[in-house]
This record gives structure tokens, C-alpha cells and sequence, in this order.
């Protein structure tokens, strides 16, 4: 049987990429990882998880969570750099 952190790793995703995607579909992790894992692999679905990331660093800053919004910032640096049609 595969566990969450199985699923993740499959998911060519971080840990803190799905749980962005999971934050901001407001929806289970396990859900988040089938979804994310989708989306990576289309390059318009690569565009829309980094929208994804951007909006939870906007609310997460609008909230006044300087945490969050660093780990987001974190966790969108680090997608842009993996995911490298991002940049085109």
C-alpha cells in the first residue's frame, strides 16, 4: 500500500507544493497530490499551480502571516526553479 509521502514523491511535487495546492483548493492533501501531479505534467497546469502559490503568498501577506508568506515565497522560488517552462 502507498502512504501520503509514497503519493508525494511520485508526484514530482514537494511536500510544501502540495500542501500550497491543498491550501488553496481547500482540499485534502492526498486530493491535493492527484491533483498537482496532473497539473505538473500540462504546461498550462504548471502555470496554474504557480498562480496557485502566488494567491495563498497574497492572502497569507494580506492576513499579516509573515511566516506563511515566507514559506510561500520559499515554495514558489523553489517551483519556478524546478519547473523550468515557468520561465519561458
Amino acid at each position: 500500500m502507498l502512504t501520503l509521502q509514497d503519493c508525494i514523491e511520485l508526484s514530482d511535487l514537494t511536500e510544501d507544493e502540495i500542501l500550497a495546492i491543498a491550501e488553496h483548493e481547500h482540499i485534502p492533501e492526498m486530493a491535493a497530490v492527484e491533483m498537482g501531479c496532473y497539473l505538473c505534467h500540462t504546461p498550462s497546469g504548471e502555470k496554474r499551480i504557480r498562480r496557485m502559490i502566488v494567491d495563498d503568498l497574497a492572502h497569507a501577506r494580506e492576513k499579516g502571516d509573515a511566516a506563511h508568506a515566507a514559506l510561500l515565497k520559499s515554495v514558489l522560488k523553489h517551483y519556478v526553479a524546478a519547473h523550468q517552462t515557468l520561465a519561458a
